[in-house]
């Protein structure tokens, strides 16, 4: 008769142990997939960004520096690895894209072309669908994170190598602030 308790405690604390492995599993492939959402949300930005530079050239041919800015975070946030790079590669080419914006502001007719608006709407609707999945992927990195520094589940965690997640955060106050563009040319003498 002892035996069978103590049988029948060991098969609870397996079936206890199998299910806190299989919520640690089911949230890391959880969390991987939301990282895969963002992914493809900035691949569609990636593919875009070049389109829009290209419509811009032709109106805005001596705003080379903006223009070559946003080429070189492109390119930076393409090949940055990781949530804390890759969030900051994206915070340096949003601030590269909203000074591409603000260009049209100085530019009416390119306002007026129908494809520099048509890019414009698409990558607003891309930015809005990246917030929302950055938004997804850090809930679930918190949920993670939260199951993986709990007790008892952080006993089964450490044995079994499950590591925190980074969040895919804004990282500082300056890439918060609006871009300020200038279109005044310093060498001009003032009256």
């Amino acid at each position: 008769m002892p035996g069978l308790i103590v049988l029948g405690i060991l098969v609870l604390l397996v079936i206890f142990a199998v299910s806190m492995y299989n919520s640690l599993v089911r949230l890391k492939v959880t969390c991987d997939n939301a990282w895969a959402d963002i992914d493809v949300q900035l691949k569609r930005r990636y593919d875009l960004i070049p389109n829009l530079v290209e419509t811009v050239k032709g109106y805005a041919a001596h705003e080379k520096g903006t223009l070559e800015a946003v080429i070189n975070a492109r390119n930076r946030a393409m090949t940055a690895t990781g949530p804390a790079d890759k969030a900051e590669a994206e915070n340096m080419l949003t601030g590269a894209l909203k000074s591409l914006f603000a260009l049209s502001e100085a530019y009416p007719q390119l306002r007026a072309i129908e494809s520099f608006t048509s890019l414009q709407n698409s990558l607003s609707q891309i930015e809005d669908t990246v917030q929302n999945a950055r938004r997804y992927y850090n809930a679930v990195v918190r949920d993670l994170n939260t199951k993986i520094l709990q007790f008892p589940t952080n006993i089964i965690a450490g044995m079994l190598g499950f590591k925190q997640r980074e969040f895919f955060e804004i990282s500082s106050a300056a890439e918060r602030e609006a871009p300020k563009v200038s279109f005044g040319n310093p060498a001009a003498p003032t009256a």
